[in-house]
């Protein structure tokens, strides 16, 4: 039997999926991941039903399958994963075709739905389906946050943390199978503990992650503005395994904006953070993610945000259009009054303006021998990493295939040549 899951949305849904298919392969199918085209006895598509886009992708790739299964393709069609919990009855009745729809905690049930159990003994382990030298590690599952435009509580329920021994052990058979890179994962990772050990215990974390043989790189993804341990920073001046790069979304920098987000912050303990980190961390890579288009943003308040941005100067960043979400405290309080045009045009300006910003950091690397980690080859070039650049959603060093690089390996590299959100370099 082959089973096929293929993962939209989040790293956080892949680690859902790695785990999935870690049981099937135990009992004895034949596992594949992302594999369009390809005939399998099962596929499970693992959705994102975080917003308008993400739904739309899962709607169409759900469909996409149904016509494989119409073309005898594959026998069954399960969905899970964020979408199927939030739209379970809508998506049954319309797509009687699927044979079976699940929600993001239920990996027992499709397990026994295609005919099998689950083996407790091997919920520490998984099927990568990333490089073998990085892997992701998801600290804890839902959200206890309160931003009226996130669904994700609603979706995935309230923080519930993984103990920190169950995480060593994933983390230790991660560092045996050769995983070099370890990303830490959550909705709010700042929280992590808290329902656990009554106290935010990413800092008690990370000094048992940071003792395991073969880790070479710690990464912190996702880490909330409200509530920043300062342990973290102490640890990350000190201990060399933990990379000096940090996710912290700030959305929006407006003060009006952001009570009406309900992230719990202002402007000014904002910058207090930021300042102090990188006056903790200096050198720290600092990614951040904002949101253009939130009910009752006006131009002035645009114009705040792209001010702040370009005085900041962040290193890396993401950006999206508001999604007026149902299910969401804003959209039962607030009207979606800014036309798409104007957010999508708004998302545009901050995206040129990162561009000139990221060009301008590239260029002051321009002489300087960072070490990198290669992650894959790709035409004439090695692609590989810095320890400030995540994978898929960071800058890449493109190195001459000729040189001769191993993927999965570390490298000291000499950068020649930059673009926006590229490096060259050659070996040093």
């Amino acid at each position: 039997m082959t089973v096929n899951i293929i993962t939209l949305g989040c790293p956080k849904n892949l680690v859902d999926s790695e785990h999935l298919l870690r049981q099937f392969r135990a009992a004895g199918y034949r596992v594949m991941h992302d594999r369009y085209g390809t005939p399998a006895d099962l596929v499970i598509i693992n959705t994102c039903g975080f917003i308008l886009d993400a739904k739309e992708e899962s709607v169409d790739t759900i469909l996409s399958f149904v016509e494989e299964k119409k073309r005898g393709r594959l026998e069954k069609l399960f969905v899970m994963g964020c979408l199927s919990e939030r739209y379970r009855d809508e998506l049954e009745s319309e797509l009687p075709e699927v044979d079976g729809f699940f929600g993001v905690r239920e990996m027992p049930r499709i397990l026994e739905a295609a005919g099998t159990r689950l083996d407790r003994q091997l919920l520490s382990e998984r099927v990568l389906t990333t490089p073998s030298h990085y892997a992701y590690l998801k600290v804890s599952e839902g959200c206890n946050r309160t931003c009226s435009f996130c669904v994700i509580p609603e979706i995935r329920g309230k923080q519930q943390s993984v103990p920190i021994e169950t995480l060593l052990t994933e983390s230790r058979n991660l560092a045996e199978k050769g995983v070099k890179e370890l990303i830490l994962i959550a909705q709010d990772v700042t929280s992590y503990g808290i329902d656990l050990y009554q106290k935010r215990a990413l800092p008690d974390l990370l000094r048992e992650v940071v003792r395991i043989d073969g880790l070479e790189w710690i990464r912190l993804h996702y880490l909330y503005p409200s509530g920043f341990p300062e342990e973290v920073l102490d640890l990350m001046a000190g201990e060399e395994k933990i990379c000096d790069y940090l996710d912290i979304p700030i959305q929006h920098i407006n003060d009006g904006l952001l009570a009406a987000m309900g992230r719990g912050h202002n402007r000014q303990k904002l910058e207090q953070l930021l300042g102090h980190i990188r006056e903790k961390v200096p050198g720290v890579a600092l990614r951040t993610t904002v949101m253009t288009g939130f009910p009752g943003e006006t131009g002035e308040d645009f114009g705040e945000l792209l001010d702040f941005l370009s005085l900041f100067r962040f290193d890396r960043l993401g950006v999206f259009p508001y999604s007026h979400e149902e299910d969401t405290p804003a959209h039962q309080w607030y009207r979606d009054q800014v036309p798409v045009k104007t957010k999508m045009e708004r998302a545009e300006a901050v995206m040129e303006l990162q561009q000139e910003i990221s060009l301008r950091n590239n260029m002051e690397k321009i002489g300087k021998t960072f070490r990198v980690l290669t992650d894959r080859l790709e035409g004439n070039y090695c692609i590989g990493r810095t320890q400030y650049d995540s994978p898929e959603v960071d800058n890449e060093i493109l190195i001459p295939a000729e040189q001769g690089l191993e993927i999965g390996r570390f490298y000291q590299v000499k950068i020649t040549d930059v673009a926006e959100f590229d490096l060259f370099g050659t070996l040093a």
